[in-house]
């Protein structure tokens, strides 16, 4: 910083006690934490029932945990001055509104810090705690009371709503039992390619009752800007999106789609095995042996599982098709158009599909 202009020192301007509207008059630095005395800058000596000025009764002393400077916490000792009132005998004290919320042990500046430490930087409530040298309880209140405040009550994280996506989540940690919530996120970002996916809602609950008084509770204008709803296949939430946003449509989420195939897959190839071979699958069984195989995305599979893949898929449809048409060429065509047909109207994320149709040209004439 060759063009740099210095001001004096100011510990109050560094510790950012003026936004608090603070001003530090001492300081004590110990080896497990720093401590900075500050008075209140608003002198707040006027009677708020009379309007004559008070004079100065006494004080009281409020400690406030601080965002920390370094690995050291900060602790701001507030002085607060205790007024008296010569005309009607009113008592007050100044406001300290602005450094820290009523009965509440952080400041502003140290409650930001939590909160940006947590959600930007991933930190534990514990590893919070030690930082502003506060209990875990005290820590965690206050981040979430907070985050209610800046996240959960902004009523504009619900403006350009057009695509959600409802699941649910289970805590399978708690002292009680499961836990389950109904996760809602905006999907929107991620058609339009402008962003990832945001946190809109936690409901408590997983039943179709929970999720449609969370549609409900949405102004009408905001049900009727939604286009989609992406779910799993549980028939509550699809009820639910029926009943309360009859213009949207419902579709299932990608990777559900992908399990209950993966799922059927799995069967098939169970029953293949069993009215094969009859008896379950069996290490030197190749069915068997390429069940992760079948499994495994095109674009993640090795040389050695095309190659296993290529001789399996090769013996059973060559088989299929020998079988139930007397004619190859017919078979071969009806198989052809299939692939076809199936590699046409599949998204841009199945690439499995694009691969599986680009072997289509290179294993059928063979099989024939």
């Amino acid at each position: 910083m060759p063009d740099a202009t210095f001001a004096c020192p100011d510990l109050t301007t560094f510790c950012r006690l003026d936004e608090l509207g603070l001003e530090a008059t001492g300081q004590h630095l110990a080896t497990d934490r720093a401590v900075l005395a500050c008075r209140i800058t608003d002198d707040g000596s006027w009677c708020r029932r009379c309007g004559e000025q008070g004079t100065v009764r006494d004080g009281v002393t409020r400690q406030l945990a601080h965002e920390p400077f370094g690995w050291r916490p900060t602790t701001l000792l507030v002085t607060i001055r205790r007024y008296r009132c010569q005309g009607c005998a009113h008592v007050w004290r100044q406001d300290s509104g602005k450094a820290a919320e009523p009965r509440a042990k952080l400041s502003r500046r140290g409650l930001r810090w939590a909160l940006e430490a947590i959600v930007c930087r991933h930190l534990s409530v514990a590893r919070i705690a030690e930082a502003l040298a506060v209990s875990w309880n005290t820590a965690n209140n206050a981040v979430l009371a907070e985050g209610r405040r800046v996240l959960i009550a902004d009523p504009a994280r619900f403006d350009s709503v057009a695509v959600i996506g409802v699941d649910e989540h289970v805590w399978r940690h708690t002292r009680r039992g499961d836990k389950y919530v109904i996760v809602i996120i905006d999907l929107t970002p991620v058609r339009d390619k402008t962003g990832p996916a945001r946190l809109l809602d936690m409901v408590e609950g997983r039943s179709k009752k929970a999720f449609q008084d969370w549609l409900a509770g949405r102004p009408k204008q905001w049900r009727d800007g939604v286009e989609v709803v992406a779910m799993d296949g549980f028939s509550g939430f699809k009820t639910a999106t029926t009943e309360e946003l009859p213009g949207a449509a419902t579709v299932m989420a990608p990777f559900h789609v992908v399990r209950l195939a993966g799922n059927a897959l799995d069967e098939c190839r169970r029953r293949v095995q069993m009215d094969t071979c009859g008896h379950r699958g069996r290490r030197t069984d190749p069915l068997y042996a390429c069940r992760r195989t079948l499994q495994t995305g095109a674009d993640l599979l090795t040389d050695k599982q095309k190659t296993r893949l290529t001789a399996l898929l090769s013996c059973a449809v060559g088989f299929v098709l020998r079988l139930n048409s007397a004619d190859p060429g017919a078979g071969f065509a009806m198989l052809l158009a299939a692939c076809v047909a199936i590699s046409r109207f599949a998204c841009d994320g199945c690439h499995s599909v694009a691969f599986g149709s680009a072997w289509t040209d290179d294993l059928l004439p063979g099989w024939w």
